[in-house]
């Protein structure tokens, strides 16, 4: 049996302000310019709430207080031999931060409502982009201590 590459570990902040979603549009690997949540791989020593708020910061300059876990995502592209476990979890803007540094890669900062969003559909990093709006909007939420942090 062919041994398959573990998934990676990401978190993915889903943030909504007066009707509109916190997004970023960033560069792919290829190069291609794409949105996608903030969202970014769990780094070691940190919980995951931990890497949410980090993550968030740095590609949105955003302060988001977490509010629920939204659920666990698996995802990987078909033609390739790699997966995602994507921790969505739901949070509140409290204080975007001005002239600070966003993360090598991200072009701007976007706030888009649902039907801005499906608008772009061609252009979304992943089909987790779209999926975790309209999980948020269908009202799925749990609590933050469903996540468990057990590190020292």
């Amino acid at each position: 049996m062919e041994k398959k590459s573990r998934p990676r570990v990401t978190v993915a902040a889903v943030v909504q302000k007066e009707g509109k979603f916190l997004f970023v549009e960033e560069r792919d690997s290829q190069g291609r310019l794409v949105i996608n949540q903030p969202a970014g791989h769990v780094e070691a020593g940190e919980s995951l709430v931990e890497a949410f708020q980090r993550e968030a910061f740095e590609e949105t300059a955003w302060i988001i207080e977490p509010e629920y876990f939204l659920g666990a995502y698996v995802w990987g592209p078909k033609d390739k031999d790699i997966s995602y476990l994507r921790i969505a979890i739901a949070g509140k803007a409290i204080a975007h931060v001005p002239n600070s540094a966003l993360d090598e890669g991200i072009e701007k900062v976007l706030w888009l409502d649902r039907d801005e969003l499906k608008a772009c559909i061609h252009q979304h990093r992943s089909e987790l982009v779209l999926r975790c709006i309209d999980d948020f909007l269908a009202g799925e939420r749990y609590p933050l201590t469903a996540l468990k942090s057990l590190l020292d």
